[in-house]
């Protein structure tokens, strides 16, 4: 059994996570939890902008968001009233927004998520830096706390053991270049080799083509 193939069973396995019918085995609603994130990609940005404006200005309107975003206010003023419905941001009778006790610490988790996968995805794993700041822009408010938690320990990790990180990079790239792409003989892969599949795909993003 493959590393891939004992994580998909781990999860299957565990308490409270439903599955449905498979195909190619790993069909399951986990996919149903990405709507219901606490926030969307666009609602994180415009908690980040008021965070940033106040940072900056001491205080954030409407306007300035939408300058800050390069969007109309009216696109602003919609993305804000479920934002407002939720408790994160607070607007007072100068119109003036701020974010609420809970929407600061949202703010901070997600930049914190986006600084911990950018230096992972491009100082650990070799990803140039735009598609890293790319990257994990899409996940910063995608990621569990668990996770988050498990991926500060292991840039802890990382920082604390910088000659046997470094020895650990070349071993891997002298792996990476080894790699025979023939799946039958290979621990990682079942059916297909994962490096083929991922080389073949289509670009997931403008800065790919």
């Amino acid at each position: 059994m493959t590393i891939a193939s004992r994580i998909v069973r781990r999860i299957r396995d565990e308490p409270g996570v439903h599955w449905v019918a498979k195909q190619d085995g790993v069909s399951l609603e986990i996919w149903k939890a990405f709507d219901q994130n606490v926030v969307s990609h666009s609602a994180a940005h415009h908690l980040m902008a008021i965070d940033e404006l106040m940072r900056r200005l001491g205080y954030a309107r409407v306007s300035d968001v939408a300058r800050t975003l390069n969007i109309t206010r009216g696109s602003v003023s919609v993305s804000l009233q479920p934002l407002k419905d939720a408790g994160l941001v607070v607007q007072d009778e100068n119109r003036h927004l701020r974010l609420s006790p809970q929407g600061q610490s949202l703010v901070d988790a997600i930049r914190t998520k986006r600084l911990v996968m950018t230096r992972l995805l491009s100082e650990f794993f070799g990803v140039d830096a735009i598609h890293a700041e790319l990257d994990a822009c899409k996940m910063e408010h995608l990621l569990s706390n668990a996770t988050a938690q498990r991926l500060v320990s292991f840039l802890r990790f990382i920082d604390a053991h910088g000659p046997e990180i470094e020895q650990f990079r070349r071993d891997w790239a002298v792996h990476d270049a080894n790699c025979t792409h023939q799946p039958e003989s290979c621990a990682s892969c079942d059916a297909v080799c994962l490096a083929d599949t991922v080389a073949a795909a289509p670009p997931s993003s403008e800065s790919e083509t």
